[in-house]
């Protein structure tokens, strides 16, 4: 059972709490392991395993829908125990210096609230005990922000705070009206967990087209991951919740429209020319009357 602590804390709010390899519950939650992955774990975890994002998304994670809307999350895959994929026996987490957001934070979550009428998001906390985690009976006690500082949070907060602003818009502006397109939620999975794949859709010549961000940008975006994902994060608000902060072209739309007609065009025309070959084939394939032979009489 887990029991997650009503009280809302700040960083100045002292926890008691230590983990490490000699208490008897070491390697339990990893055991039991539920880790939702933020953008930015997505990018350590790939570097760190040698892999592009879709690969790493493919052997390591399964999605999920993070609401009614069915906006995509993805979770670490686990064996059939429920143990994560990345747990090196009894050394521990084999992706320990790269670990997710999620696990640095245990036994904290992290609450992005936002009060009515305010702009910005407060980051608080709360306190999660599970059964089997001794950690909270360790002689010690300390300051959250002292916490993050050695769990090394503030990096991953700083990559991941503005995704987690883009979910909590959605959450405030309340359900959609039906279920959002299904190009939509393509592509905010390709924006906010598979990068590598994002990356050749921003280097395509139609995206440069109708986005002309500029060769020293577009240079930056083509070879650092951060780049890339502060980048995705303002092409999301754009695209879901028009926040106009990417420059399009002028004619951006107008050309969009004339390369989709010409492309229809051009699937007409092949379809047409399909549709004339097997009629065409139909009536070769048919005895011609004239060939018939007249029965005796």
């Amino acid at each position: 059972m887990i029991a997650v602590s009503p009280q809302v804390l700040d960083a100045d709010s002292r926890i008691r709490f230590r983990c490490h390899k000699g208490i008897s519950c070491f390697n339990a939650c990893c055991e039991q392991a539920d880790v939702t992955l933020a953008p930015y774990d997505v990018i350590r975890l790939k570097r760190r395993l040698g892999m592009t994002s879709t690969d790493f998304l493919a052997k390591y994670t399964v999605p999920f829908q993070m609401d009614m809307d069915g906006t995509p999350g993805i979770k670490l895959r686990t064996d059939d125990s429920g143990t994560c994929l990345q747990l090196n026996g009894d050394a521990g987490c084999g992706v320990y210096e790269d670990r997710p957001t999620v696990c640095r934070y245990y036994p904290l979550g992290l609450l992005s609230l936002r009060e009515k009428g305010s702009p910005e998001a407060t980051e608080q906390f709360s306190l999660v005990k599970e059964e089997h985690c001794r950690g909270h009976l360790e002689d010690r006690t300390l300051a959250i922000g002292e916490y993050r500082g050695e769990q090394e949070i503030a990096g991953y907060d700083a990559m991941n705070r503005d995704w987690y602003r883009l979910i909590l818009k959605k959450k405030s502006a309340g359900p959609t009206v039906g279920r959002p397109p299904e190009q939509s939620l393509q592509l905010f999975f390709m924006a906010s967990y598979d990068l590598d794949r994002f990356r050749r859709f921003v280097l395509s010549e139609s995206f440069k087209t109708t986005y002309p961000l500029g060769p020293d940008y577009v240079a930056a975006l083509e070879r650092s991951d951060e780049d890339l994902l502060l980048f995705a994060y303002r092409f999301l608000r754009q695209v879901l919740f028009g926040e106009h902060s990417i420059r399009e072209a002028a004619d951006a739309w107008e050309k969009r429209v004339a390369g989709r007609k010409a492309v229809w065009d051009a699937r007409r025309e092949i379809e047409i020319a399909r549709r004339a070959a097997a009629e065409d084939e139909k009536y070769r394939d048919e005895p011609d009357p004239g060939d018939t032979p007249c029965r005796e009489r």
